[in-house]
């Protein structure tokens, strides 16, 4: 059971003492680990009336290079600073350097909360 509560840590570093345990509504959901292939989405409840559009997995990323945004194939994941692996699996998440039709781009939104993949260009 993942706490989405409070951290265990203070400030300091130093532990704090649990007050409760752990409840149901602070449990977090498995993360979506968007993959390159067809794209797969899944829509999931959120917060208030609101829905998110979670993508499993997509082909696509909507590329912004300068003033202009094109949609652009994603061929490949060749680096991701949030997991050493995740480049390996290709898995796609906020900050991922992937390759695409037009270059290598940097991925800033995030695949697994809104459904689509923006990048922009690098150099």
């Amino acid at each position: 059971m993942k706490d989405q509560g409070r951290s265990a840590r203070k400030r300091t570093g130093g532990r704090l003492k649990h007050a409760s345990k752990k409840k149901r509504h602070q449990l977090g959901r498995e993360p979506a680990e968007t993959t390159v292939d067809d794209p797969r989405f899944r829509v999931i409840d959120a917060r208030g009336t609101k829905d998110k559009l979670r993508a499993l997995s997509t082909d696509v990323a909507h590329l912004a290079d300068g003033g202009e945004t094109t949609e652009v194939d994603i061929e490949d994941v060749v680096e991701n600073p949030a997991n050493v692996n995740y480049a390996r699996r290709n898995i796609i998440t906020k900050g991922a350097i992937i390759e695409t039709s037009e270059g290598r781009a940097r991925v800033t939104s995030r695949p697994g909360q809104v459904g689509q993949v923006s990048a922009v260009a690098l150099d």
